[in-house]
């Protein structure tokens, strides 16, 4: 080997696809300017080596994007396993707003005017419907009239919250505030308030 050539990493076909989302995602937070090129060089494998699992730098932002929402949908599920209906929906939107504080360059981008076409990737579609499906599955076991409407409302609090938090906004409020995730957990817990569940005992629903 030419001792100015750069060693190459080597990864397995499925493997190489996921080096490649993480080192996009890499360069996202850092601020990087991101191109395939760039993208390659992160992952230490050649400039033709992206082309193989995306087309396009639009496909590799979709895929970062995918397994963003992936990853939110987990964090909600995970985030109250228990079967009280209303904690379970404030854990969920709680673990929304952690999510965006974590990751907020791979929240930025699933939101993204980019992304705005999601139908155009039929992955990224089902996971980011697949990640409201958590709220919408939580409001239907709290509620029995009106769960859709309650996941669009915990939807938009949370997202709003997490959209603030992660710009800086919070900080710069005129009044006191708690962490972004405990006002999350008060303002989900205040939705809730005086909701008739409709259900026969909604710490037990779902």
């Amino acid at each position: 080997m030419n001792s100015a050539e750069i060693p190459r990493a080597t990864y397995h076909h499925g493997d190489l696809r996921t080096a490649l989302v993480s080192a996009a995602e890499g360069l996202l937070a850092s601020g990087a300017t991101l191109s395939l090129r760039a993208v390659a060089k992160a992952a230490g494998v050649s400039h033709a080596a992206p082309y193989h699992h995306f087309a396009n730098l639009d496909a590799l932002l979709a895929a970062v994007a995918t397994r963003g929402f992936h990853d939110l949908a987990a964090d909600m599920e995970a985030a109250h396993p228990g079967v009280d209906t209303a904690a379970r929906l404030v854990g969920h939107c709680t673990a929304y707003v952690a999510f965006a504080l974590a990751r907020p360059a791979a929240f930025r981008l699933m939101f993204s005017p980019l992304l705005q076409h999601k139908a155009d990737h039929p992955a990224l579609q089902a996971a980011a419907d697949g990640s409201f499906e958590v709220l919408r599955k939580a409001a239907h076991a709290h509620v029995a009239e009106g769960a859709d409407e309650l996941a669009l409302a915990g939807w938009s609090l949370a997202h709003g919250l997490a959209s603030l938090a992660i710009d800086g906004a919070l900080s710069t409020a005129p009044v006191p505030m708690p962490s972004a995730q405990d006002l999350a957990a008060l303002l989900a817990s205040r939705l809730l308030e005086n909701l008739p569940t409709g259900r026969a005992g909604s710490a037990g629903g779902g």
